[in-house]
């Protein structure tokens, strides 16, 4: 005779496989809301001891989130994909003779590429580019809409996971029956560690992107457009920055412009991969984490560091949020793991 506690056992299990089922779509969504919320646990807190009420609180925190990483990459999308629509082929051809034109001038050592560049410049049709552009600009539209429904329900669950985060975590634990000193360790670990995280990806994105901004917007280009797409692509490790200021002086310099070309890249360089990446940037990072995150909260960067490329590659774009968490949360089980041994041992 099956027991009463093995029947609820049984039936919760099947219920919650259900419940997978049922929320399977929403389920990344989810998981992005929670990490996000846990990583702006800080700027809650702020808001609720200002306005003194956690709903608000939490509408604050859900809408600066919406303004400071949805909308601009919405815009960017919205952007951009018009864009590529309005692509003149003549634009294309004219960089396309330019680009001939240095081939002449080629130095010795990089002569053997001379056939393969031709070839490669012989078989572009600009005709198909501009189509080609036309279709890919359709297909970043359907992605800007499936982006901005996405984006609608990471903020409802975001603004769930702040105002009833508490609720929520308390009932998990009386629930599983989780230890209180390991769950509230891990929380800990995992608010400090992606508030590190998420605070750094802000200020690259913001910081760099607004300098590229400044100098693309002095040149005549849409600056705002240009640089949420540098501060975007700066989140890259290693070759971010080149994949917008490199494009940018070929394309200057296609237009006879050198002296523009010489500018963005030497600007891009020294004043933001130099002075303000390297030197300024750790320091507003600094003072951030130092208002925000007790002292004696470390992390290690390089761990973080291959822990957002491979979250990159596995996951995309959210797997800069995903790969530190996973690393996170999996470190802070073998401490547990660890300290439970030990303890164990001393018994």
């Amino acid at each position: 005779m099956i027991k009463k506690e093995h029947f609820t056992l049984l039936l919760l299990a099947f219920v919650s496989y259900g419940i997978y089922r049922l929320y399977e779509p929403f389920w990344m969504n989810i998981v992005i809301a929670i990490l996000l919320a846990i990583s702006t646990y800080h700027i809650q807190a702020g808001f609720v001891t200002l306005l003194r009420s956690r709903f608000w609180a939490s509408m604050f925190s859900t809408l600066l989130l919406a303004a400071l990483f949805f909308a601009p990459l919405g815009y960017f999308l919205f952007h951009f994909s018009v864009l590529l629509q309005n692509l003149d082929p003549a634009s294309v051809n004219t960089f396309q003779s330019t680009f001939r034109g240095w081939m002449e001038h080629l130095p010795p050592s990089l002569a053997r590429f001379e056939a393969k560049i031709e070839a490669s410049l012989n078989r572009l049709d600009t005709a198909a580019l501009a189509q080609h552009a036309i279709d890919y600009a359709s297909q970043i539209g359907s992605f800007a809409m499936s982006f901005l429904s996405g984006a609608i329900f990471i903020l409802i669950f975001y603004f769930i996971a702040h105002y009833y985060g508490k609720e929520i975590f308390e009932f998990f634990k009386r629930s599983t029956h989780f230890p209180q000193q390991e769950s509230t360790l891990i929380l800990f670990e995992m608010r400090s560690s992606m508030s590190v995280v998420f605070y750094s990806i802000l200020v690259t994105a913001v910081f760099e992107g607004a300098l590229f901004g400044v100098a693309v917007g002095y040149m005549g280009y849409n600056g705002l457009l240009f640089g949420i797409m540098y501060g975007f692509a700066s989140l890259i490790p290693v070759v971010g920055g080149v994949v917008m200021w490199l494009p940018f002086a070929l394309y200057e310099l296609s237009l006879g412009n050198t002296q523009n070309a010489l500018f963005i890249s030497l600007y891009t360089v020294i004043v933001i991969s130099v002075i303000a990446d390297t030197f300024i940037k750790p320091f507003i990072i600094k003072i951030i984490n130092q208002k925000l995150i007790k002292p004696q909260e470390k992390i290690n960067e390089l761990i973080i560091f291959f822990a957002i490329i491979a979250g990159l590659a596995t996951f995309g774009f959210w797997g800069m949020i995903i790969g530190p968490a996973i690393t996170v949360l999996f470190l802070t089980l073998l401490r547990i793991t660890e300290a439970q041994r030990q303890e164990g041992e001393n018994r």
